[in-house]
């Protein structure tokens, strides 16, 4: 794929520079130390020269996913998941020119772990995702995510910079899809919905539109969008993000930092998931021509309602969201969707989490609240898309 000069600002590694670009991480002495990580008795030269050693014929990003990616996923999906599970059968031709578009769960693992499923599934192609430079904290990080086929969103911008950025960004992600030779994964929402309540934002999809000039409904379908639902069983970073509501609560300026934002990308790859579920919905395209008559404002919202209910639909629930929503309303309503030993097993699980929780002025029960709602809001919704 040859990409046009205007997406250099924002465009991943290129397949002619993946090689320099393998040398100069290699070179990188924090992602040295990543690395030695994961195997703690090998000198650095060793790490240095395996990769050196296994890298020829590594000459694209897909090879470099192949070859390096792929392995250290499944590695990682051993250790700190259950099981991961996908039902791709709303997808029926295994090709690749699709726009995932998806609830968002963990800043790194969402994209790294649907290109896992699709390479596993014989999909022809992985994905390019969206990224916000603000996660770009080092430049080991960078040139990484950028070799993992990433293009860069431009965050803390003028309104005035903000709308040209959004338009190269969605001229970007035409040119991907209509050259169909890859995919694009893109999160429903900016940031994840720390309350799980997940839900498309319209501004996403007039983004997306942004990048032709046809009415909104054919822009959407140009795109191919595949509504994607991520379930998971437990999530690793829900103690920080109850963390973070209490913080705001009592400070209202409050910001995360940059050592924040490396936490939760830590705590949400190394941490344990339980069961995890990917689903593909159908594609968009076969419904959109019912809003082409309405505005180009109540087109994206009702696009993005529709998407909401196919996402929802999509779910797979565990006990722990039916346990969870019990507890939150002081009820039996789900009990006979779990057993007691069920129930003791997550109500023990929240605790270990309220636990975690180092905070001034530490208000367990409000806490309490915030996780329940996390492990509740995919059943409420789940259960409201299929009225």
């Amino acid at each position: 794929m040859k990409i046009p000069a205007e997406f250099d600002d924002i465009r991943p590694v290129a397949d002619h520079e993946i090689r320099e670009n393998f040398e100069a991480l290699l070179r990188d002495r924090l992602f040295m130390q990543v690395m030695r990580g994961f195997v703690p008795w090998l000198p650095k030269g060793w790490i240095r020269g395996f990769f050196r050693l296994t890298s020829w014929g590594v000459n694209s990003a897909l090879g470099f996913q192949k070859r390096y990616m792929l392995r250290i996923m499944h590695l990682l999906i051993r250790k700190t998941t259950r099981q991961l599970t996908f039902d791709c059968e709303a997808l029926p031709e295994k090709r690749a020119g699709y726009s995932f578009l998806s609830n968002h769960r963990d800043i790194v693992l969402d994209s790294a772990m649907l290109d896992v499923l699709l390479i596993d599934a014989k999909f022809p192609n992985t994905v390019q995702i969206a990224i916000g430079d603000n996660l770009l904290i080092y430049p080991w990080i960078k040139r990484l995510v950028r070799m993992n086929k990433a293009f860069i969103v431009h965050r803390s911008l003028s309104p005035k910079e903000l709308l040209t950025s959004s338009r190269l960004m969605s001229r970007y992600m035409h040119f991907v899809i209509g050259t169909g030779e890859d995919n694009i994964w893109i999160a429903q929402r900016e940031g994840r919905a720390k309350d799980s309540n997940d839900r498309t934002q319209p501004s996403v999809l007039r983004m997306m539109a942004m990048g032709s000039d046809a009415p909104p409904t054919e822009s959407l379908r140009n795109m191919h969008i595949v509504p994607l639902t991520i379930s998971y069983e437990y999530d690793p970073c829900d103690y920080l993000k109850a963390k973070e509501f209490q913080q705001k609560r009592d400070q209202p300026n409050f910001k995360k930092t940059k050592q924040d934002d490396l936490d939760n990308m830590r705590i949400g790859i190394f941490g344990k998931k339980g069961r995890v579920h990917y689903h593909l919905s159908p594609c968009i395209d076969t419904w959109l021509d019912e809003y082409k008559d309405l505005s180009a404002k109540e087109c994206f919202e009702a696009v993005a309602e529709r998407i909401d209910r196919e996402i929802h639909k999509g779910y797979r629930l565990y006990p722990g969201n039916y346990v969870a929503a019990d507890l939150l309303e002081e009820s039996e309503r789900f009990a006979d969707r779990y057993s007691e030993k069920e129930k003791h097993t997550f109500e023990q699980y929240l605790q270990n989490r309220l636990d975690l929780i180092e905070i001034e002025n530490k208000d367990e029960a409000f806490l309490r609240r915030c996780i329940l709602t996390m492990y509740a809001n995919p059943l409420y919704n789940h259960l409201k898309a299929h009225e």
